[in-house]
C-alpha cells in the first residue's frame, strides 16, 4: 500500500499547495520520481509530466525518456518532453556539466509551468538528498541557509517526498511492484554528490543508523533559525541603512555597534553582492580615508567620511552627448537635462535648474563627465576654482564625484556642475536678452 495518509499529511503540514492547485511534476524515470507520481495520482491532484532529456548518456537517456512518456500516457497525463545540449551550454557559460542540467532544468520547468498554467513544480528529493545537499554545502562552505539544505517549499518548487528516505521509497516502489528505470550515472563516483551518497554517508550511518531523521531534525531547526534572522535583519536595515538618491548610506558608528558584527553586516549587505570575504576587508578598513572602495560584482561601497555609502558600479564613462538649440531634452548616463527657451528675464533658485544667458551660448554644448583639470568659477565668485576642490569644499561624496555632468560651452568653457553650481560668466544680468533654462531630472 502507498503511504498516502502520510503524504496528505506532509503537504498539509508544510503547505506545499492548496486544493484546486495543477502541478508539474519532474519525472526523471527513477524509482524517486515513479512513487511521487503513484502518489499525486492516488490522491486525485490535477497533474502533468515534465521530462529532460540531457543528451548525456546516449541511448540509456532515449530509453528513459520513452519509459517516462509511456507511463505518462497510460496514467491518462499531460506529458512534456524537451532535449539540451547539456555539454555545449556548460562550455559557453564555462560551468560544470552537473550544474549545466540543474540550470537548464529549472529554466524550462518554469517556462513549462507559466506556458501551462500549474500552480506549482513538484520535485522527487527525499531526507537521503538533503542530508547529502548539507554536507556538500558545509564542505565548499556555507552560511546559515546552506546548513538547511533542500527545503519542502521555496517559490514555486515543491518536494513532497522530504517525509520520506531512500530505503522506505525502494521499499514501497517494490511492494507496489512499480516499474522504474535506473540512471547508470548514479554509480559513478565521478560526481561530488556520488561521492557522498556512495563513500561518505555510510560512514556516518554507522555512527547515526537513523542519520536520516537526524539530519531532518537539524535541517527543520536551522530553517527556523533563518527566519528569524530574516526578521531580525529586515528590522536592522530598516533602522540603519539609509536610502538617499545617489546611494544608501550606512554610519560607521551604527557598524561598529553591530553584534556579532560580521554576521549582521554580511546579511545585510548580501542583497548588493558583497561576500563574506569581502565584508572582512570593509570591517578592517572602517577607519580608512575617505574615498576607499570595496568592489562587489554589481555594486561597490566607499568610505565616505563617517558614512559607508553603497551604490550601483558604474561599468563604463558615459559617452559625451551634444545638444543642439532644437533639443528639448537628452539623456545623459541616468540624467536627463531638458532645454527651454524663454525672453523672460527671470532666475528661481535651486540646484537642480541652471538660468544662462543664451546670447553666450556656442553651440553645440556639451555634457560630459568631470575630468581632472576642469575649472570654472563658481556663481557669485570672481575666479576660477578648480572643479576638484570645489567638490572637496562642499563635501561631495567620491561617488558622486565620479557620476556628475558637466555641461560644457562650444568655447570649452565650463557653464554648469550640473545638479550644483553653474558658472559666474553665463549668469544673468540687466542686458540679458534671452534664456536658457536647463533643468535636471534624475531617472
Amino acid at each position: 500500500m502507498l503511504p498516502l495518509q502520510q503524504f496528505r499529511d506532509f503537504i498539509e503540514q508544510e503547505q506545499l499547495f492548496w486544493q484546486g492547485n495543477r502541478i508539474l511534476l519532474a519525472v526523471s524515470g527513477g524509482k524517486d520520481s515513479v512513487l511521487m507520481l503513484h502518489l499525486f495520482k492516488a490522491i486525485g491532484v490535477d497533474v502533468g509530466v515534465a521530462h529532460c532529456n540531457f543528451n548525456l548518456r546516449g541511448g540509456e537517456a532515449q530509453r528513459d525518456e520513452s519509459f517516462v512518456a509511456l507511463l505518462a500516457k497510460k496514467l491518462g497525463l499531460p506529458f512534456y518532453v524537451t532535449h539540451f545540449d547539456t555539454k555545449k551550454y556548460a562550455a559557453e557559460h564555462k560551468i560544470s556539466t552537473q550544474m549545466a542540467a540543474r540550470d537548464l532544468r529549472y529554466q524550462w520547468f518554469e517556462e513549462i509551468r507559466v506556458k501551462q498554467q500549474y500552480d506549482y513544480i513538484a520535485l522527487a528529493q527525499h531526507q537521503n538528498d538533503a542530508v547529502e545537499t548539507v554536507l556538500i554545502n558545509l564542505t565548499r562552505g556555507t552560511g546559515i541557509s546552506g546548513l538547511h539544505g533542500i527545503l519542502p517549499k521555496r517559490d514555486r518548487l515543491i518536494r513532497p517526498l522530504l517525509f520520506l528516505n531512500r530505503q522506505q521509497i525502494d521499499e514501497l516502489v517494490s511492494t507496489n511492484n512499480m516499474e522504474f528505470v535506473e540512471d547508470s550515472s548514479n554509480a559513478s563516483t565521478h560526481y561530488t554528490r556520488n561521492k557522498i551518497r556512495l563513500q561518505v554517508v555510510p560512514h556516518l550511518q554507522e555512527i547515526n543508523p537513523n542519520l536520516e531523521k537526524t539530519f531532518a531534525g537539524n535541517i527543520s531547526r536551522f530553517a527556523e533559525l533563518e527566519t528569524f534572522l530574516n526578521a531580525e535583519v529586515q528590522k536592522l536595515s530598516s533602522k540603519i541603512l539609509n536610502q538617499r538618491s545617489d546611494g544608501i548610506y550606512i554610519s560607521l558608528a551604527e557598524i561598529a555597534r553591530l553584534n556579532p558584527q560580521k554576521l549582521l553586516l554580511y546579511e545585510l549587505l548580501k542583497p548588493f553582492g558583497f561576500s563574506e570575504s569581502l565584508i572582512q576587508e570593509i570591517l578592517d578598513n572602517l577607519k580608512a580615508l575617505t574615498g576607499t572602495h570595496f568592489f562587489s560584482a554589481t555594486h561597490q561601497a566607499i568610505i565616505n567620511r563617517d558614512d559607508l555609502v553603497i551604490v550601483k558600479k558604474n561599468k563604463m564613462v558615459a559617452a559625451n552627448q551634444f545638444i543642439h538649440p532644437t533639443d528639448k531634452s537628452i539623456v545623459f548616463a541616468n540624467h536627463e537635462i531638458f532645454l527651454t527657451f524663454t525672453e523672460e528675464i527671470k532666475f528661481a533658485t535651486g540646484l537642480n535648474k541652471a538660468f544662462v544667458n543664451a546670447n553666450k551660448l556656442i553651440f553645440p554644448l556639451t555634457f560630459r563627465n568631470w575630468q581632472n583639470g576642469d575649472k570654472f568659477i563658481p556663481l557669485g565668485m570672481r575666479s576660477l576654482k578648480k572643479v576638484s576642490d570645489y567638490f572637496i569644499d562642499e563635501k561631495v561624496p567620491l561617488h558622486l564625484k565620479a557620476t556628475t555632468p558637466i555641461l560644457v560651452n562650444g568655447n570649452g568653457e565650463i557653464i554648469w556642475v550640473v545638479g550644483m553650481r553653474q558658472d559666474n560668466r553665463y549668469k544673468l544680468t540687466t542686458a540679458t536678452k534671452k534664456v536658457a533654462i536647463f533643468e535636471l531630472k534624475i531617472k
